[in-house]
């Protein structure tokens, strides 16, 4: 598509974003003309409400968190009901469609609009003649067997080594091993936790990796754009592949391809239970760790910027969308060489209220980027007391495995350290999602082309 259609494509959304958005607000004018502003506040009531239910759910136990769940279900409910009596039945669903059509076409504009760059993708002077695939059996309730990627990958050419289900093994060791023996390309077939040890090793001998989506969540394999619902199709790359150079995260040592999670969601993987109930672990240790019983608060620098007393922090390998409300939990990019940075800090349910109502702008929200972030136990451990001793090494979750790490955690990035192999045809591919300038949008739903430009 030349510059000239991708000119005329931007100018189009950014007219039908804008005739969209402002169809929204007139439909909710229109609707508070005939209902008065108070629905709207009460709507906001109902969403603060549900907000501290939630809250209690899961910081209490007994009739507490039953009021709580009661208030997390009731009061939408209670929202929805008072719109369908004061006439709403139609328009709030109207504004609600008119207004996510607003944003998919504002987002379709500023992509048209400019072009970003993406991470170098050069084909390979020749496909690998010697590759090894580490395979997990049981990764991904049993996709290995299930898609018939030990054959596949076998009659092209590859090497497979299967993991022993239940038995624990030195996956980096394997993969070190497989280097030895003369292997020019290391993949993995398993979850995020044993892509990272095995990218570890291929970068370190500046290897091509190939990702294989045969895990549960697959977040890497979906910000690289690969097929998730097909893993087999990932095995392309060995015959018809483009390499891309990606940041590797390091954290205390380790290499991390996606987050390094700290405070409440670490404490609970740390359970040896969690894996095989994790709503029920989950719902059972939240009240300990959210009421300040058995968990610590963090105090974090980022880039020399003093983050205190958060519940629950998360560093990623390229920071997760937020410029895009439809493109939430998915990094626009891997090779910015920045990590993202995630902080949260609920006092109570007034907290847990605000954070509902005001979304990013509350402060129990800290997010932001950094080159480099340390983590430590929070002011409030006594460092003379058992406790304080016991505080000097905290709970991690690395890429979703559970470890223990003394402090200072220190995490860092490798930038374009990683060279993965990926098929040429990737269906989940996107580009990088520029921030959602309304600005932006309206100078390009005003531009006329110019005397050149075809009509």
């Amino acid at each position: 598509m030349s510059r000239a259609d991708h000119s005329d494509r931007a100018r189009s959304l950014a007219r039908c974003a804008v005739l969209a958005a402002a169809a929204a607000v007139l439909v909710v004018l229109l609707s508070l003309l005939r209902t008065g502003p108070l629905i709207i506040l009460q709507g906001l009531a109902g969403l603060a409400v549900c907000a501290v239910g939630a809250w209690w759910f899961l910081a209490h136990r007994g009739v507490v968190r039953v009021l709580g769940g009661a208030l997390a279900v009731g009061a939408p409910a209670a929202v929805l009901a008072l719109f369908l009596y004061g006439g709403l039945w139609f328009t709030a669903p109207a504004g609600v469609a008119l207004w996510a059509g607003a944003l998919a076409c504002a987002r379709g504009a500023l992509r048209a609009d400019r072009r970003p760059e993406r991470p170098a993708a050069v084909r390979p002077g020749r496909p690998p003649r010697r590759p090894v695939l580490i395979m997990n059996p049981a990764s991904g309730g049993g996709k290995v067997a299930r898609f018939g990627l030990v054959e596949r990958a076998e009659a092209l050419g590859a090497r497979v080594l299967l993991l022993t289900p239940g038995a624990r093994t030195d996956v980096e060791e394997l993969a070190r091993k497989a280097v030895a023996e003369g292997a020019d390309l290391l993949g993995v077939a398993g979850g995020d936790g044993t892509q990272a040890l095995v990218a570890a090793v291929a970068a370190e001998h500046d290897l091509p990796f190939l990702v294989i989506s045969a895990g549960t969540r697959n977040h890497l394999a979906m910000d690289l754009g690969l097929d998730r619902s097909d893993p087999s199709r990932c095995l392309d790359a060995l015959t018809d592949g483009v390499e891309l150079r990606v940041d590797l995260g390091d954290v205390a040592g380790r290499a991390f391809v996606n987050t390094v999670s700290f405070g409440v969601y670490a404490a609970i993987v740390q359970r040896p239970e969690y894996r095989d109930a994790k709503a029920g672990t989950a719902l059972d240790a939240l009240p300990d760790l959210l009421a300040g019983g058995a968990g610590e608060r963090l105090d974090a620098l980022a880039d020399g910027l003093p983050v205190t007393g958060q519940q629950a922090l998360l560093v990623s390998n390229n920071p997760y969308s937020a410029a895009d409300p439809l493109e939430v939990g998915r990094r626009p990019r891997l090779d910015g060489g920045e990590l993202g940075v995630l902080g949260i800090r609920v006092d109570g349910a007034a907290q847990a209220a605000d954070l509902a109502v005001r979304g990013a702008l509350s402060p129990a929200l800290t997010v932001l980027t950094s080159r480099r972030v340390e983590v430590r136990a929070g002011a409030g451990a006594d460092s003379d007391s058992a406790a304080g001793t016991a505080a000097a090494s905290i709970p991690v979750a690395v890429d979703g495995e559970a470890l223990t790490l003394p402090t200072p955690v220190v995490c860092t990035l490798r930038p374009r350290a990683l060279r993965v192999l990926v098929p040429r045809n990737r269906p989940g591919a996107m580009d990088q999602v520029p921030e959602l300038n309304w600005r932006r949008i309206a100078t390009l739903a005003l531009d006329r082309p110019g005397p050149g430009a075809r009509a």
